[in-house]
């Protein structure tokens, strides 16, 4: 059985209820992981999170630990990058572990793999696990990533977008439209990326992965709500304006939220852009804010290939 330690990185575990607590860690032993809770991870400050030495020190303990083989975030939030200058990235390399998270973890993901070459997980959080339907194909994806098996990045029948955490009875399943092919093309290389906007808080710093032979798995959450368009667009020109990005191969951007209320011809127009034109671009694909969520290796290797119809995206560890 592996032993996962779960640390709150960004938000606290105070954010999460007792029982959805209980759900999640009773999920993961079913699944056969042991499930333990970092010293500070319940600490919750007037920003939700606890400060950050009580984060890094919590990070480091469980690095340090030899029992431990996953080290699990609890949430999202705002505030993982205020981690970066602090963490010891040489104790990272000489103890490495499955890291895993998304959403504003993925600023930890990317650095990490920066500055250690290491592969990280960006994938389900604590919470996650706490979700009573819906989550099959999220479980499947996260085994099938950690333990390094090759896959495709399939297509789900149904998503949900739903606030699932508040009322678990009134869950609402979407029949799933599949990935959409914007720019048809063959292209390969390493995987970096992840929620868009996190993703962007590493320009001009030394934590940024360099983007020469990348692929680019992108998604944002629905926080603007209907301005999504206009949000996702600016941060994807910042991220086109950065050193190398004319040497990116590839885009693969993950299923919005239905909140967002975005549709084909608002995706057109956003990608619709010279810098963009001569690479691979897919839409849609089943990683991000909705459920299901697969675990995508942040440092792994992708090949997309348009013409290979239902396997446009494989993903391995090589």
């Amino acid at each position: 059985m592996k032993n996962i330690m779960v640390c709150a990185l960004s938000r606290s575990l105070k954010m999460i209820c007792e029982s959805n607590i209980r759900l999640a860690n009773d999920k993961l032993k079913l699944l056969g992981y042991n499930v333990y809770f970092s010293k500070n991870a319940n600490v919750c400050d007037s920003f939700i999170s606890s400060s950050v030495n009580e984060r890094v020190t919590d990070f480091h303990d469980a690095l340090k630990n030899k029992n431990i083989d996953i080290i699990l975030s609890v949430l999202g939030g705002y505030n993982a990058n205020q981690l970066l200058d602090y963490i010891d990235y040489d104790l990272i390399k000489k103890n490495p572990k499955i890291i895993c998270g998304y959403s504003d973890i993925t600023v930890l993901l990317n650095a990490i793999y920066a500055q250690t070459g290491l592969i990280t997980y960006l994938g389900p959080n604590f919470h996650s696990f706490a979700m009573k339907t819906g989550l099959e194909d999220t479980i499947e994806y996260f085994n099938k990533s950690i333990n390094k098996e090759l896959f495709y990045l399939d297509d789900p029948e149904y998503y949900s977008s739903d606030k699932w955490y508040d009322d678990q009875t009134k869950r609402k399943f979407i029949k799933n439209k599949g990935k959409i092919i914007i720019n048809p093309g063959k292209a390969e290389g390493t995987i970096i990326g992840g929620n868009l906007c996190s993703f962007n808080l590493l320009q001009g710093t030394k934590y940024m992965p360099s983007l020469k032979d990348k692929i680019l798995f992108i998604e944002e959450d629905s926080l603007v709500g209907e301005e999504f368009p206009y949000e996702f667009d600016r941060n994807l020109v910042s991220l086109i304006q950065q050193k190398d990005f004319d040497k990116v191969k590839g885009i693969v951007i993950g299923r919005s939220q239905t909140q967002t209320k975005m549709n084909l011809k608002k995706w057109k127009k956003i990608l619709d852009k010279k810098e963009l034109k001569n690479i691979p671009i897919i839409i849609n694909a089943n990683f991000g804010h909705t459920t299901p969520n697969a675990t995508i290796p942040i440092g792994g290797y992708c090949i997309i290939d348009t013409y290979n119809k239902g396997n446009e995206i494989y993903i391995s560890q090589k």
